[in-house]
This record gives structure tokens, C-alpha cells and sequence, in this order.
């Protein structure tokens, strides 16, 4: 017991000693909760939901304020004119990424995001240009999400009006999307290899989300020796870049450079253009296929839940976008451009976005230099939260905030209205590279899904509107009954 109380004792010496070191370094450093030696905050802090924390503390330490995380400080910034003065205003001094244990297991600087500097920047450009190119084309990815959308409104038929859960059935199709951009492809929604490639990146996404992965990045030294998440966050990596450069292989034999068919042809003539080799490396390709995967499924397909359990809630709300898809749409095929053309549907969907909140905490961001911000002194390589849930939970810009209430983006005579507070892609430099791709999955799905079932909930069922735990606020598991509508 004395050699333990020894041990003990010393380090909470050393966390006084760094502690008080931050202090005086930092005198206009943002407010926040006294740390405990060790734990830091944790005491005060949701591990599951850490943004309830956040929003709590805001309300005793103001809109900018600052946690300790184990040893590790961090800034949380809340509110819409807070969040967007870093992100907007002052873009390029919030752009960095954080180094984290984490990130460096998943990544380790390569991809698009959890890399940082000028490796993010390129890599960044060339997904947007990817995109746009593979958006506008001769192989339209409008008609690539047509053609999903048919297998699915069929899938959802075969089950004739009986119970089921959509999650992996909807997981499949999203998906699929973002194969078609990324290998020309689309898969089976029962082939094994790609429900095993979902499997792993849904994992992926969990396990960087997870109470534990938080409590790997404070303690690192210890969690790695108590904890399986790096071994299992490694393994699914290691996976995901076996298919990834199984892929490759095969599409480096097939490469025509002067007709590349996705972005992993796009990224191999870049390869070959580039001497000397900085950017487009086989690492940063694994890392970028790996991200896009991640990134271009969970969004999707929480806001696509939230939607469908959210109109089963809802059932009034379901039929005036059912009846504004019939004046407009009709029995036609759902296109991008009849957005414009229903302002009570993009409404209820951007609606959706908000309520749904599917990224409460954002990703971290860092400071690239040091900053005045709003009379605090924050140090270059500062860990900052962007928190997205005080922004989109706004009451300043939300008048009726933690209630599902499309109105707020409609005037008085039902037309729709922008919100600058509407943020659900983040916003700045590290907003999200496929937010107009997204935009217009989230539109065709849903009016497709829409024009096509009436959702209602399974008789005796309870829809709850609590938000499952993770880095995304996903729905909980629920049932849902299509009954076909034609």
C-alpha cells in the first residue's frame, strides 16, 4: 500500500505541477470546471452523451469555455455566433486536426478526415473535384441513385405491408451510392463480401465514437493495455485496406487514363502524373476509400431513419409531403431539380437534419496558429469542439428547438426559408466534402421512399425520439410497415 499511495501521490504532483504550468502560460485561456487530478473532468462529463455536458457547463461558463479530457484540454465553442465567428470568420486558424491515438490508428495523417495541413488540403480538393465530376458526367450519379432507388422501393414491396426493420436494408442502398462513385460498381443487398465490408466500417465509425475510444484518447498509455478498442479498431482497418487494395489492383490492370470510371481511376492517374510522389499515395488512397466509406453511409442513413421514424410520429406531416409529391412529382421518376418546386418537403428535410442532429459533436478541430478569440487567448494545436448541437438546438434561431417542427424553415405563406444556423454538414474549411451529394441522396430518397409507402409504426409499437449512443445520433432500433401507396 505505501509503494501505491508513493505512486499515487506522485502523479497527482505532476498533473498540479502541468496544471498550474497551463495556467500561468495561458491567462486569458477560456473558463471552465475545476480538473481533478487524473480525471480531469470526467466527473462532470456524459462519456455517452458528452454533448449534454457541454451544453450544461455553456450555461454556467459562457459560450466559449474549456475541459480537461484525462490531460487533455480542450475548448468548446456553443451557440451559432460563437461557432460561426471560428469556423466562418476565422476559418483558417480553426482548420487544423488534432492529433489523437485514435486518429492515428485509423489514419495516421493520410485520408481526407483525420489528416491535417497541406496532405488534407490536397486530398480534400481532389474528393470535391471527384465528386462534381462523377455528379455531372456521362455516368450521372442522379441515374446511379434511381436505379438504387428501384431495388429498394422492391425490397421494401416484398415485405408486403408486414413489420421489419429497414437498417440493413437501407444500409445496402446508401451504401451502394457511394460504391458506384467510388468503383463503378453496385453490390447484392445480400452478397456476403459487402455485408462484411459494412459490418466493418459501421464498426469503424462505432468504435471512434465510443465512450471507450474517448477514454483511449485521455489515457492511452493505460487503456491500451485494458482495452480491446485499438485492437479491434486496428483489425477493421486492416480489412478495410485488404479490400481497398484488392480493388486497386485490380483497377490499376483495367486503367484507361484518358477515361477514368471513378474516383479510384481518378486518384491512380493522378499517382502516375505526380513526380515526386507527395500526395497521391497508395496511404493516402487506402485512408480516402476508407473515409469516403464512412462518411457517405452513416449520414446518410441516420437522417434517412430519423425521416421514416419521424413521419410514422408524425403521420399529418407524412401526408402533406405525400400530397406536395403528387401535385409535383406525380407517378414520374423523383429528380434533383423538383426541389425547388416543394418548399414543404425540403422543409420537413432540412427539418429532419435538425432534429435528427446526426453529428451532435462534430469532428474535433485544431488551431493552426494562435488566436484572440472573443477576448481568450486560445494556444496554436488547441483541441476545439465545434459543438453542432448548440447550434442546431439553437433557441435563438429555433424558436420551438427540441420539438420536430418544419415551420421553422417556412414563412407565413409556405415558402421555404434558408437558416444561417442550419449547420448539420459543419461549415469553414473542414465542412463536409460530399454535402451536395448528400443533399441530393437525402431528397430522392425520401420522395422516392414517400411517393411509393405510406410508413406506419407496428400495431402497439412506441416510436421513441431518444437518440441511441455514438459519435452519430442514430435512432433507436425500431419497425417499420410500407404499405404500398401504387
Amino acid at each position: 500500500m505505501g509503494l501505491i499511495s508513493v505512486l499515487v501521490s506522485f502523479v497527482v504532483i505532476l498533473f498540479l505541477v502541468k496544471f498550474y504550468k497551463n495556467q500561468k502560460r495561458s491567462i486569458n485561456f477560456p473558463p471552465g470546471p475545476m480538473p481533478l487530478p487524473i480525471i480531469g473532468n470526467m466527473h462532470v462529463i456524459n462519456t455517452l452523451k458528452p454533448q449534454k455536458s457541454f451544453m450544461e457547463l455553456s450555461k454556467k461558463y459562457g459560450p466559449v469555455f474549456s475541459v480537461y479530457l484525462g490531460a487533455q484540454r480542450l475548448v468548446v465553442l456553443c451557440g451559432y455566433d460563437t461557432v460561426k465567428e471560428a469556423l466562418i470568420n476565422n476559418a483558417e486558424e480553426f482548420a487544423g486536426r488534432p492529433v489523437t491515438p485514435i486518429g492515428i490508428k485509423v489514419s495516421d495523417d493520410h485520408g481526407v478526415i483525420f489528416s491535417s495541413d497541406e496532405n488534407w488540403r490536397v486530398m480534400k480538393r481532389f474528393t470535391i473535384s471527384s465528386l462534381r465530376d462523377f455528379r455531372m458526367g456521362k455516368e450521372n450519379i442522379e441515374n446511379k441513385i434511381l436505379e438504387e432507388l428501384d431495388f429498394l422501393v422492391e425490397e421494401f414491396r416484398s415485405y408486403k405491408g408486414e413489420p421489419f426493420d429497414c437498417t440493413s436494408i437501407m444500409n445496402a442502398a446508401t451504401c451502394n451510392i457511394i460504391v458506384s462513385v467510388l468503383l463503378s460498381n453496385r453490390f447484392h443487398y445480400e452478397d456476403r463480401r459487402f455485408l462484411k465490408i459494412l459490418k466493418i466500417v459501421n464498426e469503424i465509425f462505432e468504435l471512434v465514437g465510443s465512450p471507450m475510444a474517448m477514454l483511449y484518447n485521455a489515457y492511452p498509455s493505460v487503456m491500451r493495455w485494458c482495452s480491446g478498442v485499438q485492437r479491434t479498431l486496428l483489425k477493421n482497418v486492416e480489412e478495410m485496406h485488404a479490400f481497398v487494395r484488392e480493388t486497386v489492383t485490380i483497377q490499376r490492370k483495367e486503367l484507361d487514363v484518358n477515361n477514368p470510371r471513378n474516383l479510384i481511376d481518378s486518384f491512380l492517374v493522378k499517382q502516375q502524373e505526380e513526380k515526386p510522389q507527395l500526395f497521391y499515395t497508395n496511404e493516402n488512397l487506402m485512408a480516402l476509400v476508407t473515409d469516403l466509406f464512412a462518411a457517405g453511409i452513416e449520414t446518410i442513413l441516420s437522417t434517412l431513419r430519423w425521416g421514416l421514424l419521424l413521419m410514422m410520429k408524425y403521420p399529418e406531416i407524412q401526408k402533406k409531403v405525400q400530397r406536395e409529391i403528387e401535385k409535383v412529382i406525380g407517378s414520374a421518376q423523383p429528380q434533383k431539380s423538383h426541389r425547388k418546386e416543394m418548399p414543404y418537403t425540403d422543409a420537413v428535410l432540412h427539418e429532419i437534419q435538425r432534429f435528427g442532429n446526426v453529428a451532435p459533436n462534430n469532428l474535433k478541430h485544431a488551431t493552426t496558429q494562435d488566436v484572440k478569440f472573443r477576448g481568450f487567448l486560445i494556444p496554436k494545436g488547441m483541441q476545439v469542439i465545434p459543438l453542432l448541437t448548440s447550434v442546431l438546438y439553437d433557441k435563438e434561431h429555433f424558436i420551438k428547438a427540441e420539438e420536430f417542427y418544419p415551420e421553422h424553415f417556412l414563412d407565413s405563406s409556405g415558402n421555404f426559408v434558408k437558416k444561417d444556423a442550419f449547420m448539420p454538414f459543419s461549415a469553414g474549411k473542414r465542412s463536409c466534402a460530399g454535402e451536395n451529394l448528400a443533399k441530393m441522396e437525402l431528397f430522392m430518397f425520401f420522395t422516392k421512399l414517400l411517393q411509393n409507402f405510406t410508413f406506419q409504426a407496428p400495431p402497439g409499437a412506441t416510436l421513441d425520439l431518444t437518440p441511441a449512443v455514438g459519435l452519430s445520433c442514430r435512432p433507436l432500433p425500431y419497425k417499420i410497415c410500407a404499405l404500398p401507396r401504387v
